[in-house]
């Protein structure tokens, strides 16, 4: 039997997982040199890597088993987004490419899980 303490404690590891991705993501926006190149993608990163922890926050306060799904497959997408963004900025500006690859690891790894959470709910 699961011992209720532990679920909780998985519950904000995550909780806390995307909330820290959120903030390097921002992080490393912030060290991008921006031009006409790197400003949309900036956007778009800030958005999509700060949308995972949000809904993430919004489906574990979810209203009934739909909506949860709802929200984590909102999450999956926001993550998967993410990815792509970041192998883009890394594209625009080889000098943070390794910075890049380090916060595109940490955006797969959370698609892989929101995609088995949906997964297990269908």
């Amino acid at each position: 039997m699961t011992n209720p303490q532990n679920l909780n404690q998985r519950k904000f590891d995550l909780e806390e997982r995307t909330a820290k991705f959120g903030e390097n993501v921002i992080g490393f926006c912030q060290a991008l040199p921006k031009n006409d190149i790197t400003k949309p993608i900036i956007n778009q990163l800030v958005k999509c890597g700060t949308s995972v922890g949000a809904n993430y926050c919004e489906a574990d306060d979810a209203e009934s088993k739909a909506d949860f799904k709802h929200k984590i497959g909102i999450c999956k997408k926001e993550s998967r987004e993410a990815k792509h963004f970041l192998r883009m900025s890394a594209i625009a500006e080889p000098a943070m490419k390794d910075q890049a690859r380090k916060l595109w690891v940490e955006a797969k790894e959370l698609n892989l899980i929101f995609n088995s959470i949906y997964r297990k709910l269908k």
